[in-house]
């Protein structure tokens, strides 16, 4: 693989374990673990049922960015080459997504949250940017 290829490649594995630690962090959450100063404002040490069905959708979401990330780089060849024009454009999307996803982890009225999303956030966007630039 060609060292053009080979750090989108890094990125999205990178991505991908990323996401997968935020996806046992929400299973944590929605199994009733005392997490919740660190996710969805940091209001509820322990997330009500409202917030635990948006852990559920936050881990479909991370399922399908992973996806999404592995296709881009060739990683995964799941989809047929005809949408890659779609992949690419779905990538951005997802930067664009986790880059707002910073601000909003900047303001939580949880230091908690703050000081430990605000960074993971960061670090998804800019891994997501190398993946989308491939």
């Amino acid at each position: 693989m060609p060292y053009a290829r080979s750090v989108p490649a890094v990125a999205a594995v990178l991505f991908c374990v990323i996401l997968a630690a935020l996806a046992v962090f929400q299973i944590a959450l929605i199994a009733g673990a005392p997490l919740g100063h660190l996710a969805w404002g940091g209001q509820d040490r322990v997330l009500p049922r409202q917030k635990r069905i948006g852990s559920v959708v936050s881990i479909v979401l991370y399922a399908a960015f992973a996806l999404l990330a592995l296709e881009r780089v060739g990683l995964l060849d799941l989809l047929p080459s005809a949408v890659d024009p779609v992949v690419r454009v779905l990538m951005w999307i997802v930067f664009a997504y986790l880059v707002l996803g910073i601000p909003l982890n900047l303001i939580s009225r949880s230091k908690p949250e703050r000081y430990v999303m605000t960074p993971v956030a960061t670090v998804l966007a800019v891994l997501a940017l190398l993946v989308a630039l491939a």
